[in-house]
């Protein structure tokens, strides 16, 4: 589900070149991971047959978010084997109910039981049509964070319906977004909300246990756990000129249509990540679901852009002042032309220069360029490995800011 807002800072195609000064739309590469099209159930079949005596459970598929059209739901066909021929005789042997403890410290069970009252669905209509997401409570005076490709077709018209794990509801209003990173924020008039516990992701690596939580297929409360299975994973997604784009935290944790916008936590209940988007194999089904590819936005970078939204409905996202040349297939990023007077222009860089570090980070291409630069904010200095025809030299570079 998304909806038209301002443009996002990204590249913009110009033949073979694409705009990172930070004043274009987005342009996504053939490298990019593009998950965002979202899920529609299949068309009822209404020839005139004898309805069959299994039940058929629609085909569950990948996306950003649950799509609805009309009042859909997801059921489900309890059945049980009884003897035909003999009935049990005799007393009945009744097992004595086991004492409940609490769960351990530390436990799976322990984390989910902290974490679920923090976590919200969102039910959210609006010109783009209608779906359902997930959402955490960020501060205990209403703020909720979730992904803007969730929540950004309330924007101009529409509605938000937040679900809070005790049962109660609440109508929403849009705070603020920031298409480029996926994130938005909603504002509920409650107090005294369980906000969940802050993390950061800047310790992370793999292998650290994770417990992703949300609403998938509007089954809200549902828990999932993995592994963080890749760092720095560079990720575009989005559709309809919103495209994101985001230094992920890749993990195993099983997340499917719902869980976007919802809390990736680490093993003491601390949130490290917003769940934002899945790779998926194609299948003559439609899309599928889990296949062991979630990707994250890392918490360090939401934390910095919700704070923004919060204090002034807006958010900045930091650009260097150059078009990349996105047909170029690296390694690294080719400068195709420096915009006048920006961060790149002062620093010193040229047209042809190939960008192959950032900070020390290897640069594959244009894409892994932009989403290790927005890892960083408006302000921050970075320092550039670029080749310019037999020298390596490096470059500083103070990021500029573009708000969103």
């Amino acid at each position: 589900m998304t909806t038209q807002l301002p443009e996002l800072p990204g590249p913009q195609p110009s033949g073979p070149q694409a705009d990172w000064s930070g004043s274009s739309s987005p342009y996504s590469t053939d490298s990019a991971y593009s998950t965002y099209s979202g899920y529609t159930p299949d068309e009822p079949n209404n020839s005139a047959r004898p309805p069959s005596r299994r039940v058929r459970v629609a085909a569950l598929v990948a996306g950003a978010c649950v799509m609805t059209l009309g009042a859909g739901t997801l059921g489900g066909a309890i059945g049980y084997l009884a003897a035909r021929d003999s009935l049990a005789t005799g007393p009945l042997q009744v097992a004595a109910a086991s004492s409940l403890s609490a769960p351990a410290s530390g436990s799976i069970a322990a984390v989910a039981a902290a974490v679920q009252p923090s976590v919200v669905q969102l039910d959210v209509s609006g010109d783009a049509g209608s779906g359902t997401g997930s959402g955490f409570v960020i501060r205990d005076d209403g703020y909720i964070v979730t992904n803007n490709h969730v929540a950004g077709s309330a924007k101009s018209s529409g509605s938000i319906k937040v679900s809070f794990a005790d049962g109660t509801t609440a109508d929403g209003t849009l705070v603020g977004a920031n298409p480029g990173y996926d994130i938005a924020v909603v504002k509920v008039d409650r107090a005294n909300l369980d906000a969940i516990a802050m993390g950061s992701s800047a310790g992370l690596v793999v292998g650290d246990s994770v417990i992703a939580v949300g609403s998938p297929l509007g089954l809200q409360g549902t828990v999932t756990t993995g592994i963080v299975s890749a760092l720095n994973r560079p990720v575009t997604a989005g559709g309809e000129g919103e495209m994101a784009f985001i230094n992920a935290i890749q993990t195993d944790a099983a997340i499917n249509p719902g869980n976007s916008g919802g809390p990736l936590v680490d093993s003491t209940g601390a949130v490290i990540g917003v769940n934002s988007a899945i790779a998926s194999m194609s299948s003559g089904l439609g899309q599928p679901g889990s296949i062991g590819l979630g990707f994250a936005i890392p918490f360090d970078t939401v934390k910095r852009i919700v704070d923004e939204i919060i204090s002034s409905g807006s958010s900045s996202t930091p650009v260097i002042g150059v078009k990349l040349e996105m047909a170029f297939t690296g390694p690294g990023a080719k400068v195709a032309e420096i915009t006048g007077d920006g961060p790149a222009e002062m620093a010193g860089l040229a047209t042809g220069d190939l960008i192959t570090k950032l900070n020390g980070q290897l640069i594959a291409d244009a894409t892994s360029l932009i989403v290790t630069i927005r890892a960083n904010a408006p302000g921050d200095q970075v320092m550039l490995t670029v080749v310019r025809g037999d020298k390596t030299l490096n470059i500083p570079v103070t990021l500029d800011a573009l708000k969103s």
